[in-house]
């Protein structure tokens, strides 16, 4: 094992999986600054299930909330998220805070490496001066800046921080070596040194962006070919038979990157006095989908209908509700005059409850009476619906929306509706 001592500051989903691929090869200090969350995972969960009991139970990572049990490390990772604010603008709170942490017990030599999504220049404009005041110390000399973007998907088993290729940058050739070195060493996809900090601020925050604006392309002809009804999912399928055509999918784009991200690129342009238009656009139409599927669903409803929205995670099986989505719809309907259920097996009640000052049923037993059963989240438990199921939960009249496609292919009782996208 390595001497080299690592710190990874922040244990959500990107810095569990880090820290405990790390501590396979190096001394590794996990800390997080929620005793709660500690206590969990000295207990073997994980409740963002990045990281399986195993796994969790065995990693010989030193996990601790006491910010001064970090003092004896080589390198800092910091792993903290970079939401918006309400008014979409980049929150840089949790980095910052981070980094006044990590200066408090950082010692000479020390490198500091930050994993969150960020615009080119915060690294070193924003987070490096924030170190030298905690610290005392001088940056660029008494201590060293290095950039490598996270690029954990939730829920996704196969494409690991053990598997990918992880991008390092560092403030000097050796500090990018270095960092090549460590990240090298736990995944079989390899370490890519970037040209510097600020390109592999750039590469990260573009990857994310050009998804969100191709989604919000197929979101777009979407609600075109809604209008002349013709499914979406049905074009896609036939336009997926030219070799070259893209594979994207419509559809709710929530999450804390393809929904976030952008506009952390929006704000890094505007303030060198470009005003992105593609970029913006792509966010807006998205942002607006949430509202569109409502009206639409509306549009085959009685008034003061019971609908049954099944998920409210971001994404299909993962227990993440960052940046839902499925709240527009549900606020939607809800401005509609509907009364809306809201069942989600993988999230968190306390935390749909704090966010979103949603309640979440319980189960679906006894279920049942519902006059539109929307399927928003495409959860293994839903994609398995069939004919019983729709049964059990509407009335003989009622309407199945399908969000995501999910039961495209099933066939429904006589007399049920259909709606999708």
């Amino acid at each position: 094992m390595s001497s080299t001592k690592i710190a990874v500051v922040g244990l959500g989903y990107v810095g569990l999986p880090l820290a405990v691929a790390l501590a396979r090869k190096f001394q590794v200090i996990g800390f997080d600054i929620d005793q709660r969350r500690i206590s969990e995972l000295k207990q073997g969960h994980d409740r963002t299930g990045e990281v399986d009991q195993a796994p969790l139970r065995s990693t010989t990572a030193h996990l601790t909330a006491r910010p001064e049990d970090m003092g004896t490390a080589d390198v800092f990772i910091v792993t903290v998220p970079t939401p918006v604010t309400q008014d979409n603008l980049p929150d840089l709170g949790a980095v910052l805070s981070a980094c006044r942490t990590v200066g408090k017990v950082m010692n000479k030599g020390a490198i500091v490496v930050f994993e969150s999504t960020v615009y080119p220049g915060v690294t070193e404009d924003i987070c490096g001066p924030e170190l030298e005041k905690a610290s005392g110390l001088k940056c660029g000399s008494d201590f060293f800046l290095g950039y490598s973007p996270e690029r954990i998907n939730p829920g996704d088993r196969e494409h690991t921080v053990d598997r990918i290729t992880k991008v390092v940058a560092g403030q000097t050739a050796e500090v990018g070596r270095k960092l090549q070195d460590i990240y090298g060493a736990i995944t079989t996809g390899g370490a890519f040194l970037a040209a510097n900090i600020k390109t592999a601020e750039a590469a990260k925050v573009i990857e994310n962006a050009q998804r969100d604006i191709n989604i919000a392309f197929v979101n777009e002809v979407t609600m075109i070919f809604s209008k002349l009804g013709i499914s979406i999912h049905d074009v896609l399928e036939t336009s997926a038979t030219k070799w070259n055509f893209l594979k994207f999918q419509p559809g709710l784009v929530g999450g804390h990157c393809i929904g976030v991200d952008p506009f952390y690129l929006a704000h890094c342009a505007m303030q060198k006095g470009h005003h992105p238009e593609v970029i913006l656009a792509g966010r807006k139409i998205n942002d607006s989908m949430g509202g569109f599927v409502a009206a639409s669903i509306n549009g085959h409803l009685k008034p003061a209908s019971r609908v049954l929205v099944l998920g409210l995670t971001f994404k299909e099986n993962v227990p993440d509700l960052r940046n839902s989505k499925v709240v527009d719809v549900v606020a939607g309907l809800k401005s509609f005059g509907h009364q809306v259920d809201i069942h989600d097996p993988l999230a968190d009640p306390e935390e749909a409850r704090h966010e979103y000052k949603l309640d979440l049923m319980p189960s679906l037993d006894g279920a049942s009476g519902y006059h539109a059963l929307v399927g928003a989240v495409s959860h293994d438990i839903y994609a398995g619906f069939g004919s019983d199921s729709f049964s059990q939960l509407l009335q003989p009249d009622g309407l199945v929306a399908d969000i995501k496609g999910m039961w495209r292919k099933a066939e429904l009782p006589q007399g049920l509706r259909r709606w999708q996208l």
